[in-house]
């Protein structure tokens, strides 16, 4: 007897947010750049509105261009599914939630002049957590040394020598917040 082949959303969280930037992308497109500076980007605006609290969060669904977006949505095609198996739909929405608002807040309070879109913080983050999925109490995993050495040092060169549109800061920011969530996570279980 054959089984049946079917189609399966087998990671909600990660899929959703692909989904919505994917809308959020297209939503840019229409409104020739007004809705990502708008709603999916963040910069320094005025505490006084409401929007500014909104985008600390939502500018991680915001992308510049297709290819921007495409970069990002691949790795968290290919490392979300795991950590949403490993660690929970919460879990991940939360590491999403806190990388969005470090690298918001941050860009707002020390980079006036600098409007940030992109989901380039959460792949980092991702990328951290994911270097802790074999973490065992007590040991320190050398692909965990590894990963932050080499990304690490990337970022701090390339924030020096590189002269790109591309946020380091960013990276480095949810880098570290997924290397906490990681460290955090696998030290509950």
């Amino acid at each position: 007897m054959k089984k049946k082949r079917r189609i399966t959303f087998n990671s909600p969280v990660i899929l959703s947010f692909v989904i919505i930037s994917f809308g959020v992308m297209v939503l840019n497109y229409l409104t020739a750049g007004m809705s990502n500076r708008l709603l999916f980007s963040t910069y320094h605006s005025s505490l006084l509105s409401p929007l500014t609290y909104v985008r600390f969060f939502t500018h991680v669904l915001g992308h510049q261009g297709w290819s921007h977006y495409i970069g990002n949505m691949m790795y968290l095609l290919l490392l979300g599914p795991m950590l949403e198996e490993k660690y929970g739909s919460r879990a991940v929405i939360e590491v999403i939630l806190i990388t969005g608002l470090v690298t918001g807040l941050v860009t707002w309070l020390i980079f006036p002049n600098i409007a940030l879109c992109g989901a380039s913080g959460v792949v980092f983050a991702f990328i951290m957590m994911t270097s802790f999925t074999g973490f065992k109490e007590g040991e320190i995993p050398v692909t965990v040394i590894l990963v932050a050495f080499i990304y690490i040092g990337q970022q701090i060169y390339e924030g020096i020598f590189v002269q790109d549109n591309i946020s380091n800061m960013a990276h480095i920011l949810g880098g570290v917040v997924g290397a906490v969530a990681g460290y955090t996570l696998n030290k509950k279980k």
